[in-house]
Protein backbone atom coordinates (compact mmCIF):
# COMPACT_ATOMS: atom_id res chain seq x y z
CA UNK A 1 0.00 0.00 0.00
CA UNK A 2 2.54 2.20 1.01
CA UNK A 3 4.46 1.62 -1.96
CA UNK A 4 1.77 2.42 -4.50
CA UNK A 5 1.04 5.92 -2.88
CA UNK A 6 4.56 6.88 -2.74
CA UNK A 7 6.48 6.76 -6.40
CA UNK A 8 10.01 7.06 -7.13
CA UNK A 9 11.38 10.38 -8.52
CA UNK A 10 12.67 7.70 -11.15
CA UNK A 11 9.02 6.96 -11.40
CA UNK A 12 7.70 10.14 -12.18
CA UNK A 13 10.50 11.48 -14.30
CA UNK A 14 9.19 8.39 -16.91
CA UNK A 15 5.66 9.41 -16.68
CA UNK A 16 6.74 12.91 -17.38
CA UNK A 17 8.47 11.68 -20.56
CA UNK A 18 5.38 9.49 -21.71
CA UNK A 19 3.16 12.25 -21.45
CA UNK A 20 5.13 14.20 -23.64
CA UNK A 21 5.94 11.44 -26.04
CA UNK A 22 2.07 11.38 -26.37
CA UNK A 23 1.68 14.62 -27.16
CA UNK A 24 4.49 15.26 -29.42
CA UNK A 25 2.98 11.88 -31.11
CA UNK A 26 -0.34 13.69 -31.76
CA UNK A 27 0.79 16.67 -33.17
CA UNK A 28 2.74 14.77 -35.17
CA UNK A 29 -0.25 12.87 -36.11
CA UNK A 30 -2.38 15.71 -37.01
CA UNK A 31 0.13 17.51 -39.32
CA UNK A 32 0.38 13.97 -41.07
CA UNK A 33 -3.47 14.37 -41.61
CA UNK A 34 -3.56 17.61 -42.66
CA UNK A 35 -0.63 16.82 -45.09
CA UNK A 36 -2.30 13.89 -46.07
CA UNK A 37 -6.15 15.86 -46.84
CA UNK A 38 -3.76 18.12 -48.33
CA UNK A 39 -2.47 15.55 -50.82
CA UNK A 40 -5.63 13.82 -51.68
CA UNK A 41 -7.20 16.90 -52.99
CA UNK A 42 -4.66 18.17 -54.62
CA UNK A 43 -3.99 14.46 -56.03
CA UNK A 44 -8.11 14.42 -57.02
CA UNK A 45 -7.64 17.98 -58.86
CA UNK A 46 -4.46 16.75 -60.77
CA UNK A 47 -6.49 13.59 -61.41
CA UNK A 48 -9.80 15.44 -63.49
CA UNK A 49 -7.22 17.56 -65.42
CA UNK A 50 -5.43 14.18 -66.53
CA UNK A 51 -9.17 12.44 -67.22
CA UNK A 52 -9.53 15.13 -69.36
CA UNK A 53 -6.45 15.72 -71.06
CA UNK A 54 -6.96 11.50 -71.52
CA UNK A 55 -10.77 12.61 -72.87
CA UNK A 56 -9.66 14.90 -75.57
CA UNK A 57 -6.99 12.53 -76.61
CA UNK A 58 -8.88 10.15 -77.06
CA UNK A 59 -11.55 11.63 -79.11
CA UNK A 60 -8.84 13.06 -81.29
CA UNK A 61 -7.24 9.35 -81.60
CA UNK A 62 -10.49 8.34 -82.91
CA UNK A 63 -11.42 11.72 -85.16
CA UNK A 64 -7.91 10.81 -86.77
CA UNK A 65 -8.88 7.13 -87.12
CA UNK A 66 -12.41 8.11 -88.62
CA UNK A 67 -10.48 10.42 -90.88
CA UNK A 68 -8.48 7.53 -92.01
CA UNK A 69 -11.24 5.29 -92.45
CA UNK A 70 -13.03 7.74 -94.82
CA UNK A 71 -9.75 8.48 -96.24
CA UNK A 72 -9.29 4.35 -97.38
CA UNK A 73 -12.73 4.28 -97.98
CA UNK A 74 -12.43 7.03 -100.44
CA UNK A 75 -9.07 5.02 -101.87
CA UNK A 76 -11.13 1.95 -102.55
CA UNK A 77 -14.10 3.79 -104.10
CA UNK A 78 -11.84 5.45 -106.45
CA UNK A 79 -9.83 2.23 -107.09
CA UNK A 80 -13.34 0.71 -108.11
CA UNK A 81 -13.86 3.11 -110.29
CA UNK A 82 -10.07 2.81 -111.74
CA UNK A 83 -10.91 -0.96 -112.09
CA UNK A 84 -14.32 -0.95 -113.70
CA UNK A 85 -13.00 1.38 -116.61
CA UNK A 86 -10.21 -0.77 -117.35
CA UNK A 87 -12.23 -3.26 -117.53
CA UNK A 88 -14.18 -1.52 -119.68
CA UNK A 89 -11.64 -0.76 -121.75
CA UNK A 90 -9.97 -3.88 -121.76
CA UNK A 91 -13.38 -5.95 -123.15
CA UNK A 92 -13.95 -3.28 -125.90
CA UNK A 93 -10.06 -3.96 -126.96
CA UNK A 94 -10.60 -7.33 -126.25
CA UNK A 95 -13.77 -7.14 -128.28
CA UNK A 96 -12.51 -5.49 -131.31
CA UNK A 97 -9.17 -7.64 -131.26
CA UNK A 98 -12.20 -10.78 -131.76
CA UNK A 99 -13.25 -8.98 -134.50
CA UNK A 100 -10.73 -7.86 -136.52
CA UNK A 101 -9.14 -11.56 -136.03
CA UNK A 102 -12.87 -13.23 -136.93
CA UNK A 103 -12.85 -10.61 -139.99
CA UNK A 104 -9.36 -11.88 -140.85
CA UNK A 105 -9.93 -15.58 -140.53
CA UNK A 106 -13.77 -15.30 -142.21
CA UNK A 107 -13.15 -17.62 -145.00
CA UNK A 108 -11.38 -19.83 -143.06
CA UNK A 109 -14.02 -19.95 -140.34
CA UNK A 110 -16.50 -20.62 -142.73
CA UNK A 111 -14.77 -23.03 -144.39
CA UNK A 112 -14.01 -25.43 -140.62
CA UNK A 113 -17.51 -24.92 -139.96
CA UNK A 114 -18.62 -26.04 -143.11
CA UNK A 115 -16.15 -29.18 -142.75
CA UNK A 116 -17.55 -29.59 -139.04
CA UNK A 117 -21.04 -29.46 -140.24
CA UNK A 118 -20.19 -32.20 -142.94
CA UNK A 119 -18.53 -34.44 -140.38
CA UNK A 120 -21.56 -33.95 -137.91
CA UNK A 121 -24.11 -35.04 -140.64
CA UNK A 122 -21.85 -37.87 -142.20
CA UNK A 123 -21.14 -38.46 -138.23
CA UNK A 124 -25.46 -38.68 -137.43
CA UNK A 125 -26.05 -40.73 -141.45
CA UNK A 126 -23.47 -43.73 -139.78
CA UNK A 127 -25.47 -43.26 -136.16
CA UNK A 128 -28.95 -43.35 -138.30
CA UNK A 129 -27.56 -46.23 -140.76
CA UNK A 130 -26.40 -48.60 -137.61
CA UNK A 131 -29.79 -47.64 -135.56
CA UNK A 132 -31.59 -48.63 -138.60
CA UNK A 133 -29.90 -51.36 -138.91
CA UNK A 134 -30.17 -52.29 -135.12
CA UNK A 135 -33.51 -52.15 -135.70
CA UNK A 136 -34.10 -54.03 -138.47
CA UNK A 137 -32.18 -57.06 -136.62
CA UNK A 138 -34.15 -56.63 -134.00
CA UNK A 139 -37.67 -56.61 -136.15
CA UNK A 140 -35.68 -60.07 -137.95
CA UNK A 141 -34.99 -61.30 -134.63
CA UNK A 142 -39.06 -60.46 -133.30
CA UNK A 143 -39.67 -62.36 -136.73
CA UNK A 144 -37.83 -65.54 -136.00
CA UNK A 145 -39.71 -65.64 -132.56
CA UNK A 146 -43.01 -65.12 -134.23
CA UNK A 147 -42.43 -67.89 -136.73
CA UNK A 148 -40.60 -70.05 -133.77
CA UNK A 149 -43.78 -69.63 -131.47
CA UNK A 150 -46.03 -70.41 -134.43
CA UNK A 151 -44.29 -73.39 -135.70
CA UNK A 152 -44.47 -75.01 -131.88
CA UNK A 153 -48.18 -73.66 -131.88
CA UNK A 154 -49.11 -75.29 -135.56
CA UNK A 155 -47.54 -78.71 -134.38
CA UNK A 156 -49.38 -78.51 -131.02
CA UNK A 157 -52.02 -78.38 -133.01
CA UNK A 158 -51.23 -80.88 -135.64
CA UNK A 159 -50.27 -83.14 -132.59
CA UNK A 160 -53.70 -82.28 -130.86
CA UNK A 161 -55.01 -83.25 -134.53
CA UNK A 162 -53.34 -86.36 -135.05
CA UNK A 163 -54.44 -87.92 -131.84
CA UNK A 164 -57.79 -86.76 -132.22
CA UNK A 165 -57.54 -87.99 -135.71
CA UNK A 166 -56.29 -91.31 -133.86
CA UNK A 167 -59.07 -91.05 -131.90
CA UNK A 168 -61.85 -91.20 -133.95
CA UNK A 169 -60.49 -93.60 -136.42
CA UNK A 170 -60.08 -96.23 -133.30
CA UNK A 171 -63.47 -95.13 -132.21
CA UNK A 172 -64.49 -95.57 -136.00
CA UNK A 173 -63.13 -98.60 -136.27
CA UNK A 174 -64.35 -99.86 -133.05
CA UNK A 175 -67.88 -98.67 -133.92
CA UNK A 176 -67.22 -100.44 -137.52
CA UNK A 177 -66.42 -103.45 -135.47
CA UNK A 178 -69.27 -103.32 -133.53
CA UNK A 179 -71.74 -102.75 -136.67
CA UNK A 180 -70.42 -105.98 -138.32
CA UNK A 181 -70.89 -107.90 -135.29
CA UNK A 182 -74.12 -106.36 -135.20
CA UNK A 183 -74.96 -107.21 -138.76
CA UNK A 184 -73.10 -110.47 -138.76
CA UNK A 185 -75.60 -111.25 -134.92
CA UNK A 186 -78.94 -110.27 -137.52
CA UNK A 187 -77.68 -112.42 -140.51
CA UNK A 188 -77.34 -115.80 -137.77
CA UNK A 189 -80.58 -114.17 -136.73
CA UNK A 190 -82.10 -114.53 -140.24
CA UNK A 191 -80.67 -117.65 -141.32
CA UNK A 192 -81.88 -119.25 -137.99
CA UNK A 193 -85.49 -117.44 -138.69
CA UNK A 194 -85.01 -118.79 -142.02
CA UNK A 195 -84.15 -122.38 -141.11
CA UNK A 196 -86.87 -122.73 -138.48
CA UNK A 197 -89.53 -121.20 -141.36
CA UNK A 198 -88.43 -123.73 -143.43
CA UNK A 199 -88.81 -126.88 -141.43
CA UNK A 200 -91.93 -125.54 -139.99
CA UNK A 201 -92.93 -125.53 -143.63
CA UNK A 202 -91.74 -128.75 -144.40
CA UNK A 203 -93.61 -130.50 -140.96
CA UNK A 204 -96.71 -128.40 -142.14
CA UNK A 205 -96.13 -130.55 -145.49
CA UNK A 206 -95.53 -133.75 -144.30
CA UNK A 207 -98.79 -132.94 -141.78
CA UNK A 208 -100.71 -131.86 -144.96
CA UNK A 209 -99.36 -135.46 -146.85
CA UNK A 210 -99.98 -137.34 -143.99
CA UNK A 211 -103.75 -135.58 -143.87
CA UNK A 212 -104.38 -135.92 -147.22
CA UNK A 213 -102.64 -139.25 -148.13
CA UNK A 214 -101.12 -138.53 -151.09
CA UNK A 215 -98.43 -140.81 -151.14
CA UNK A 216 -101.16 -143.70 -151.33
CA UNK A 217 -100.42 -144.73 -147.53
CA UNK A 218 -103.19 -144.20 -144.79
CA UNK A 219 -102.39 -144.33 -141.41
CA UNK A 220 -103.34 -147.94 -139.95
CA UNK A 221 -106.02 -147.40 -137.08
CA UNK A 222 -104.79 -149.45 -134.21
CA UNK A 223 -107.62 -150.38 -131.36
CA UNK A 224 -106.43 -151.38 -128.15
CA UNK A 225 -109.13 -152.25 -124.85
CA UNK A 226 -108.18 -151.78 -122.28
CA UNK A 227 -108.68 -153.80 -118.81
CA UNK A 228 -111.48 -152.32 -117.16
CA UNK A 229 -110.56 -152.34 -113.68
CA UNK A 230 -113.02 -155.35 -111.11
Amino acid sequence: MGRSRSRSPKHRRKSSKHRKHSKSRDRDHERSSKSRKRSISISSDSSSEVSHKSHRKRSKEIDRLAEMERQRRQKDAEQRVIEEEAAKRIELLVKKRVEEELEKRKDEIELEVTKRVEAAKKQMEREMMIELEKRREQAREEERKREEEERKKREELESILAENNRKIEEAQKKLAEERLAIIEEQRKMDEERQKMRKEQEKRAKEEQKMILGKNNSRPKLSFSLKPGVS
